[in-house]
């Protein structure tokens, strides 16, 4: 284990001694290196001061011996400035003439060499002191000029020892130490009883926690302020439920008095209260205030339990009575751990079948966006999506799911509300909208297939007229009527497909669609007769948009009714005026932010805003009676929103109208 997991690891306690004793030490080094560097400085000053002033002592002393050259005389005023105190501090001193020459020294040994330039004299200087090394001694030497008048006749120097300092030093760093240690011993004796003091009701707390935590709510807690307000305030109200509180303190009981004098809960009382002596003198020791609420907490859990289990008692009826399907899911595998009775109903299975069966055998569930759902709050919501029972039949439900716990699992509590009746028949009524949708289209659809007709028929009376006049047929003729015939054939055919495709009821299956087919295809089917309508389609279609997840039938219905719309709009609009007007429908597509938008845009009579809030409402139609039954755009709003995507509608009246298509690109 490394020293950083056993830190961690330390008690609460440990880690409150440890760091009060670290913080002493490192104050402690801190101080001690500062006083270290106060003294040296001090010292330093003082001795360099004292160099001076011993140096102008012996330069007004030798002037008269220089200028008399009586070195004996000067020799012995060296000497004398050596003798008592001055002998630890004054390592030598020496006198040099004005030519630098050394007069007079202290030395009993010969003079070190190179000492008389080590620290030169500067012009015009008051004077010099530097660091030296003489013999192995560090030396301060001090350079002072001689004078007489105003001519120099000689340089003084002293050498000042730097090791009296260190000696000094060394004695004040043993008394510091000593001091240190005794402060040391001191807090860290100090500090051992405030961190059992701070941590005792904290490792009383956590006893408790965990009895609270095995379920035994009525565990003696022995941690509270001590506090009653009836001693502090010397009340005699023996009917307050504060009176004899136990260990709570009167802020945290129900129905006692505020400090403005009203009843309110726990919760909104100790606003009221900062200025009462009682809450002022409870809260001073915040770990006895953490007590406090501690035990609060613990009263609360308690009274909570009750409420808890009756709650419990209520979610079990309503599961095993509930009128739709509920599971309780494995968050992570989706493995089924409860189910209620409804469930077994529904889908065929056993309670026992159920359990530890993957929710995903049922029906699709992870993928939201291929269920035309969302995922909002953790919440998901998958509107009508098939779902097989034990014997392979289909249901189509919508499915609500919400995150939740299920003892110790994480878990997802499933409902899925079975809207098989209500589907079919929203089926069947699409159904006949697209078959309304055909009939409307008959005429067309007639002109269609009789110019493919009408091309066999041609080709067949040519060899029926050659075969029975007798005439041999050139092998290019017959080759080429051959060829046209059947590519009639094939002409017919794709018409009759196509209508197949678009008249055959479709599932809810939905898979990845190119909005970008739909529009063509459909075109494919109405685009001669808007030609014949003298109607100009322009498409904008970028190749570059992604698929969406719907059923591609019904898109290709929306894409139908939005065209048809955009059609009998125009020929309105033609009916009214007089004059020519401009007959265009303009179909763009292309994707932004995640997003496939088609828009289908006219410019026929466009739409009122009187009834532009009501236009998707079913049974509601601007147009004539008997021309429609109002469930076009009903029908569209509802395939698309199923589909996961949005309708919007914009235009003015006599403007043209825009209907706009959004979809998230299928992931």
């Amino acid at each position: 284990m490394t020293l950083l997991e056993k830190i961690k690891n330390a008690s609460l306690k440990n880690k409150i001694f440890f760091s009060i004793t670290l913080v002493i030490l490192l104050i402690s080094v801190l101080i001690a290196l500062f006083t270290r560097w106060v003294l040296i400085s001090s010292l330093t000053s003082e001795i360099k001061r004292r160099g001076l002033g011993i140096g102008h002592s012996i330069a007004e002393s030798s002037r008269g011996y220089i200028l008399t050259e009586d070195l004996p005389q000067l020799t012995s005023l060296l000497f004398d400035t050596r003798l008592g105190d001055r002998k630890l501090l004054v390592v030598y001193v020496f006198i040099q003439d004005k030519e630098n020459q050394v007069l007079v020294h202290t030395f009993t040994r010969p003079f070190p060499r190179g000492l008389d330039t080590a620290n030169p004299l500067p012009p015009d200087q008051p004077h010099s002191i530097r660091l030296l090394d003489v013999a192995g001694t560090s030396v301060y030497d001090v350079a002072i000029p001689i004078w007489e008048g105003i001519y120099q006749i000689g340089t003084v120097h002293l050498g000042m020892n730097k090791n009296h300092i260190n000696r000094l030093i060394g004695k004040l760093r043993t008394t510091f130490l000593g001091f240190v240690s005794a402060v040391t011993i001191i807090f860290f004796i100090i500090s051992h009883g405030l961190a059992r003091y701070i941590t005792r009701p904290i490792s009383q707390l956590t006893r408790v926690s965990d009895e609270i935590s095995r379920g035994n709510f009525d565990i003696p807690i022995q941690l509270g302020t001590g506090l009653h307000c009836r001693t502090v305030k010397s009340c005699r109200q023996k009917g307050c439920p504060a009176y004899d509180g136990g260990d709570l303190p009167c802020w945290y009981v129900e129905g006692t008095f505020s400090g403005d004098g009203t009843v309110r809960p726990f919760a909104e009382k100790r606003e009221s209260c900062i200025q009462c002596p009682v809450y002022k003198m409870g809260v001073r020791d915040e770990v006895r205030q953490l007590a406090s609420s501690f035990i609060n907490m613990a009263h609360r859990i308690k009274e909570s339990q009750a409420r808890l289990q009756e709650s419990e008692v209520k979610y079990r009826s309503l599961f095993n009575r509930g009128p739709s399907p509920i599971f309780v899911l494995e968050r992570d595998q989706y493995r089924i751990l409860d189910a209620n009775p409804r469930a077994e109903e529904v889908f065929g299975y056993t309670q026992k079948e159920l359990k530890g069966m993957p929710f995903t055998d049922l029906g699709p569930f992870e993928d939201t966006d291929r269920a035309g759902g969302g995922n909002k709050g953790g919440e998901i919501v998958i509107s009508r999506v098939q779902y097989l029972k034990k014997d392979g039949s289909p249901i189509h439900v919508n499915v609500h799911a919400i995150p939740a716990r299920y003892g110790d699992v994480k878990a997802i509590i499933v409902a899925a509300t079975d809207i098989s009746e209500m589907v079919e028949k929203d089926s069947q009524l699409i159904q006949a909208s697209k078959m309304t949708t055909l009939g409307e289209m008959s005429a067309g659809i007639a002109h269609e297939v009789n110019q493919p007709l009408n091309a066999i028929k041609m080709g067949s009376e040519f060899l029926e007229f050659m075969a029975e006049s007798g005439r041999d047929i050139p092998e290019t003729d017959l080759t080429a009527v051959v060829r046209e015939i059947s590519g009639q054939v094939d002409r017919a055919a794709a018409i009759i497909q196509r209508l197949r495709d678009f008249g055959r009821k479709s599932d809810f299956t939905k898979d990845r669609v190119q909005i970008n087919r739909c529009v063509k295809s459909v075109l494919n089917i109405i685009g001669r007769q808007l030609a014949l309508q003298n109607i100009n389609v322009e498409l904008e279609l970028d190749d570059r948009i992604g698929p969406v997840m719907a059923h591609g039938n019904r898109i290709e219905q929306v894409i139908f009714n939005l065209i048809t719309n955009a059609r009998d709009a125009i020929n309105q609009r033609q009916e009214k005026e007089e004059a020519p007007v401009d007959q265009t429908i303009r179909i763009t597509s292309g994707q932004r932010d995640g997003h496939v938008r088609l828009t289908v845009a006219d410019t026929g009579v466009g739409i009122p805003d009187a009834v532009k809030s009501r236009i998707f409402e079913a049974f509601f139609t601007t147009k004539k009676m008997g021309e429609g039954m109002g469930l076009g755009l009903s029908i569209t709003s509802e395939i698309v929103e199923d589909s996961g995507g949005t309708i919007q509608i914009d235009g003015v009246p006599e403007g043209g109208t825009t209907f706009t298509l959004t979809f998230p690109v299928a992931g």
